[in-house]
């Protein structure tokens, strides 16, 4: 079965070359386009869409408070937010609103084709470390991000003393592999405790577990742990 892809971009050029680059995958089609967050949200509701490749800059209703919405629907596709400028406050922003991850609008096809595929398939298509650096540079600006006064999650009580562990790891930017090899676990076991943290947080990915560190004060701004809760 094909991945449903759509298209949100005010820019019409931009979207018929990501058309072209989509339409050339066996696995892949454009299902939807739309040139604003309002025209977005009304595709969602009329079409089944997989992914979203959204803008954040657009006229009418941006990408950012579109991703929110999207993403607040139940089955809500996955969302890949495009951005012009590499540490976009707008991207964090929509990081924090539940999209999947970011991407530069002048990423190679095959980069791009590869985290259509991955979030498709439930990963997050942006590199934790890369996550960590967006937020440590916009968290402390926004309001509720990177400083100790966060919003403190009950859930984080129901994590085992491992499962914590996991969570700051994973927060500071390490991949599986190097969590497996910090904590002398295998991937695969890292993997699991991935999953049973995400369960339990009610988070949609480890983007989102990033985002929850920054938010509840257990990583700050430069990836140092934050006190014990």
């Amino acid at each position: 079965m094909s991945i449903r892809v759509m298209l949100v971009d005010d820019q019409v050029l931009l979207r018929t070359g990501f058309r072209m680059v989509l339409a050339a995958q066996p696995d892949m089609e454009v299902v939807a386009e739309a040139g604003d967050g309002v025209e977005a949200l009304q595709a969602v509701r009329s079409t089944e869409v997989d992914v979203v490749l959204m803008d954040v800059r657009m006229p009418k209703l941006d990408g950012v408070e579109a991703t929110r919405r999207i993403c607040e629907r139940e089955g809500a596709p996955k969302v890949i937010i495009l951005t012009t400028f590499d540490l976009d406050e707008y991207a964090f922003s929509a990081l924090k609103a539940g999209a999947g991850g970011f991407m530069l609008k002048d990423v190679p096809p095959a980069e791009l084709l590869a985290a259509i595929r991955a979030v498709h398939s439930g990963d997050a298509v942006v590199a934790p470390s890369t996550t960590r650096r967006l937020l440590d540079r916009f968290a402390p600006m926004l309001p509720g991000g990177g400083g100790s006064g966060g919003r403190v999650r009950p859930e984080l009580e129901r994590l085992t003393d491992r499962e914590r562990e996991v969570v700051l790891l994973v927060a500071q930017g390490l991949s599986n592999g190097e969590i497996a090899a910090r904590l002398v676990l295998s991937e695969a076991t890292v993997k699991t405790h991935v999953g049973r943290i995400l369960t339990k947080l009610e988070l949609r990915d480890r983007v989102q577990v990033v985002v929850m560190a920054y938010e509840t004060g257990l990583v700050r701004a430069g990836g140092s742990a934050g006190p014990a809760r």
